[in-house]
């Protein structure tokens, strides 16, 4: 990059997923905190039809798929094609020096996106392919930190063609190993869709036939008397974790309808606990961080019992939500880092994690008098 050129940054938001419209609300604030004297914004939009736009129109994201034209990425740039009048020659074909990716759930936030940036060469924030699909995935998350020897609550995976074939089944074994009440959630999904609190046995029945609404594996999970704290983490190897915080729901837990909808839910922060459970809390955070292998950011997610205090792990959110009312960028700002400041370091992360890659070897050439294995 020339000296005095402006950092130019791709946007991405959207997508196909559930949770669109949040991605939407998470990137206008992220543009709004980039400096327009150090950073050119390139907005890059992906309709719910899966469709790249780009143009004035960004926020509203159209129904018509041809307003601001189709955005491809390109040999590490953004080519634009659209019916409006062309802008400055080349303008839209200058590359991409880096990529921001906000697109919540589905498509951006388990790998997908992320490996079509590592084959287009573009430096992006945020953890890569496999800490992405691994934080996706609450079965084979929560897998990985039963190995490591993570504090988790127990939980069973349910598959889709299993409740097809009996759900009356299905549900009572659930409810044998769990009782009542018992949480129920897609496998792969955020922002709490799909997820359910059962109660009794027709409330199992109709929370996994809801679940199964969204994804091919079913979580459930016994339920847990506990407070909700979060805890924010930054950076690449060697990571460092914000205050804890705590989520109190203004519904019975932290549903969509609690983050998104209904007013009455309050993060408390810094959170009110022992400081050594505040030390646990972060130092859980970490190693659930490197156990995934993520890079950049992350939002991790606990249970604190309400009785003995004992602390669980829940999951970790690889892209979490930069809305107004997030918890990731607010404890943050409570650890020190204001918001636009915590944006730049993303970048850096992002652009340091690119550059060391770029010092790995590609290519294999043995040598000449010496044998490498048998066949």
């Amino acid at each position: 990059m020339r000296r005095g050129r402006k950092l130019r940054v791709g946007v991405i938001f959207g997508g196909r997923s559930v949770e669109h419209e949040v991605s939407l609300v998470s990137a206008r604030a992220i543009m709004q905190a980039l400096d327009p004297g150090r950073y050119e914004v390139v907005p890059i939009g992906i309709t719910k039809k899966g469709r790249w736009v780009s143009g004035g129109t960004h926020f509203a994201l159209p129904a018509d798929p041809s307003v601001g034209g189709l955005v491809v990425l390109k040999n590490g740039g953004v080519a634009k094609r659209s019916r409006a009048p062309r802008r400055a020659a080349g303008a839209a074909l200058r590359p991409l020096d880096v990529v921001f990716p906000v697109v919540h759930g589905t498509g951006g936030e388990d790998g997908a996106l992320q490996g079509l940036l590592e084959l287009a060469d573009i430096p992006y924030v945020g953890a890569g392919v496999l800490g992405s699909a691994l934080g996706m995935d609450k079965a084979a998350m929560k897998s990985a930190f039963r190995e490591a020897g993570l504090p988790i609550v127990d939980f069973r995976v349910v598959r889709r063609v299993e409740l097809e074939r009996d759900p009356e089944r299905i549900a009572g074994v659930l409810e044998g190993t769990f009782g009542f009440p018992c949480f129920v959630k897609p496998s792969n999904g955020g922002s709490s869709v799909g997820v359910s609190k059962a109660k009794d046995h027709a409330g199992l029945v109709k929370g996994l036939r809801l679940a199964a609404r969204y994804d091919r594996k079913i979580i459930v999970e016994r339920a847990v008397d506990a407070r909700e704290i979060e805890c924010s983490v930054l950076g690449n190897d060697q990571p460092e974790a914000s205050v804890p915080g705590e989520i109190v729901p203004a519904n019975e837990f932290y549903d969509y309808r609690a983050k998104y909808v209904d007013a009455g839910s309050r993060l408390v922060i810094p959170a009110e606990l022992t400081a050594d459970q505040s030390r646990a809390v972060r130092e859980i955070a970490i190693k659930a961080f490197k156990v995934l292998d993520l890079a950049g950011m992350a939002r991790v997610d606990f249970f604190v019992d309400r009785g003995v205090g004992a602390i669980f792990l829940s999951e970790v959110n690889t892209i979490p939500g930069f809305t107004p009312i997030s918890m990731y960028p607010k404890l943050w700002e409570a650890s020190g880092l204001p918001f636009p400041d915590l944006v730049d370091r993303l970048i850096r992360l992002a652009l340091e994690r690119h550059a060391e890659k770029k010092t790995l070897v590609t290519s294999y050439e043995p040598e000449a008098n010496g044998r490498h294995g048998s066949r």
